[in-house]
């Protein structure tokens, strides 16, 4: 048997060493191109219309729809190059150009942007506003930062949308009617809300638990508090309040909009609508035309056209009248207290985000507490009208001190409910100084 030579011997390892640099060059060809499998690619500007209007945009990966569908939560980073309504030059936020197939356009966007499109019939989103300048009242800016807290607490536990606005959006829209602008463009820029929700400045949401109840409202477009027959049988002005409303993000909607912004201060028939108003609803106490008034008379003189879609809500504080209500805050606060007392499962620690599972809890124990004008439970939004807290200019029907006190104690009472999820309570109702709870309270 022939002896191996020196070259024989070299070949296995030469063999090994060459797989040894092969394998390595895999490895850093494949670490080197990974980062361009896990970042999106980024393209050059894309044209988007005849205009030449440009957009850098990020790219999706190619399922990217079913993807996206199939989120639970909305891709927020997401907006793909495809042309929308957005892309129109003819749009106006404005309440004086009017929309037309607005149905269309957002379901247009919605296709275009799937993540949003789960969940989309109950999305929320609430307006509320102020003036553009500070309040003369001393204490106004305080009170109305306050009762914007509780607007974004309530928000914040029931995962809504809240956009506040001190701007005028129409130099002529005042008053009153300053909301409607601020409607209109919200529905604009929120096509992925099905309900636009606006409640004014001086009312706050005193249970903080209480969801809305919207499967009750899927046939109507407009929700307010009001009692029919108080329109039909009495046409009273005060038969509905236009200050807390829930109005469906779609033409219908629009259509509504126009013809009630038609009797404001920004038509030259303001002074006319003022004179109809004021000769249809006999107890009309001022003769400028209102937004309020113009609602009750929309639904007393066109009520086949408009009507159906209109649900008066009277079985609970949709938006509760503030004297007849904070006097029962002791009250309602005693009963809760033994409430919790009896039931460990109200009583327990839990995360702030999981607060709508306690509200469910807390509803077998409610079933007897009646809801409105004489029940127990926690009204839901009490509507400090008359009160003025911006320019302190109250109704002369009231004390000063019966609005400020009323306030303070309104707003203590839902603060109370928030504050629980961080371990603390107010000392009392007309108190700011906070103290700890001890753990199992109240037992």
């Amino acid at each position: 048997m022939a002896k191996p030579t020196l070259r024989h011997k070299a070949s296995p390892c030469l063999a090994h060493a060459l797989r040894f640099l092969a394998g390595s060059f895999l490895v850093f060809l494949l670490l080197w191109t990974l980062p361009s499998f896990l970042t999106p690619s980024i393209n050059p500007a894309t044209n988007l219309d005849s205009s030449n209007t440009k957009f850098n945009r990020i790219d999706p990966p190619s399922d990217a729809s079913s993807s996206l569908n199939s989120q639970s939560h909305p891709s927020l980073p997401y907006d793909p190059p495809d042309i929308t309504f957005y892309d129109d030059p003819k749009l106006s936020y404005s309440i004086e150009k009017r929309i037309e197939k607005w149905d269309d356009k957002r379901r247009h966007w919605l296709k275009r942007h799937p993540s949003f499109a789960t969940g989309a019939g109950d999305r929320v989103l609430l307006l509320s506003a102020s003036q553009p300048a500070p309040c003369p009242n001393p204490i106004g800016d305080h009170l109305l930062l306050r009762f914007f807290k509780n607007k974004v607490d309530y928000c914040r536990i029931h995962g809504y949308d809240i956009f506040y606005n001190n701007a005028l959006l129409h130099p002529e829209m005042f008053s009153y009617w300053a909301k409607l602008p601020v409607v209109r463009a919200a529905m604009i820029a929120h096509p992925e809300a099905e309900w636009i929700w606006w409640v004014d400045s001086d009312a706050l949401f005193t249970d903080m638990e209480f969801k809305l109840p919207l499967d009750r409202y899927k046939n109507h477009n407009f929700v307010a508090h009001g009692w029919a027959h108080l329109i039909y049988d009495w046409k009273s002005w005060t038969a509905l309040n236009a200050g807390v409303f829930l109005i469906r993000n779609c033409q219908w909607s629009m259509d509504f909009m126009d013809v009630w912004a038609s009797m404001g201060p920004q038509t030259p028939n303001y002074e006319k609508w003022g004179q109809v108003l004021k000769s249809t609803i006999p107890d009309k106490q001022f003769p400028e035309s209102d937004d309020q008034t113009g609602l009750v008379y929309l639904l007393y003189k066109e009520k086949e056209k408009w009507g159906d879609k209109i649900y008066l809500e009277g079985e609970y504080y949709f938006e509760g009248y503030w004297a007849e209500i904070v006097g029962t805050f002791d009250n309602i606060t005693e009963r809760y207290t033994e409430m919790e007392r009896e039931a460990g499962e109200l009583r327990r620690r839990h995360a702030e985000k999981v607060s709508e599972q306690y509200g469910a809890f807390r509803e077998k124990y409610l079933r007897d507490a009646g809801s409105g004008k004489g029940g127990w439970r926690r009204p839901f939004i009490t509507h400090f009208t008359g009160c003025q807290p911006c320019s302190g200019n109250h109704n002369q029907m009231y004390s000063g001190s019966s609005c400020w006190d009323g306030m303070l104690k309104a707003l203590n009472f839902a603060d109370n409910q928030v504050l629980r999820k961080y371990g603390f309570r107010h000392l009392d109702a007309l108190n700011l100084s906070v103290s700890e709870l001890p753990y199992g309270y109240p037992a």
